[in-house]
């Protein structure tokens, strides 16, 4: 016979995903992630992208391009003060970037989580960064960040909007 939603749920071993009835929670919920000129370097884009596909988030808008002063001035405005500013606007400069937008419940939280910081293992940081100045990725700090994040580096019309066919499977 065939399982309902409930069913599915109570079949399941906790941990695991939340059970939500049967649709899965709403997916508007969007952060900006920019891999960074040493991730391009050392050839870790896909390590990266691999990681947040295999988390469950959706892709929705990627390109990659080499970043104008004007650009990392306007995204990172809030740290201008400090005294690393001037290093990390020509680091941001130095080379190609992979910006990503990427979509999912609880996004941005998670997506903070997975990136860490360079000191823990298990995180995109703790394992791929060398130092603390090379840390492999930029990622939103808070949802509001998000939106405006996104607005630096994207266009409206560049965000895709698609269906996942995982989606009943990801979110139970």
């Amino acid at each position: 016979p065939a399982m309902g939603s409930l069913g599915r749920c109570l079949a399941r071993s906790l941990p695991g995903p939340r059970c939500y009835g049967s649709a899965p929670p709403a997916l508007q919920e969007k952060t900006l992630v920019v891999a960074k000129p040493d991730a391009l370097q050392r050839r870790l884009v896909g390590n990266i992208l691999q990681r947040f596909e295999r988390r469950g988030f959706k892709l929705v808008a990627m390109k990659l391009l080499q970043a104008d002063p004007g650009l990392v001035e306007r995204h990172y405005r809030e740290l201008r003060n400090k005294p690393f500013y001037p290093a990390l606007v020509a680091y941001m400069t130095s080379g190609p970037v992979v910006a990503m937008v990427w979509e999912g419940y609880d996004v941005v939280r998670s997506t903070r989580a997975m990136v860490g910081d360079s000191e823990s293992v298990g995180t995109i940081r703790g394992d791929l960064s060398v130092h603390i100045s090379r840390n492999v990725v930029h990622a939103s700090d808070s949802v509001e960040a998000a939106q405006r994040e996104i607005g630096f580096w994207f266009q409206r019309d560049e965000l895709v909007r698609w269906e996942s066919r995982d989606r009943d499977d990801t979110y139970g």
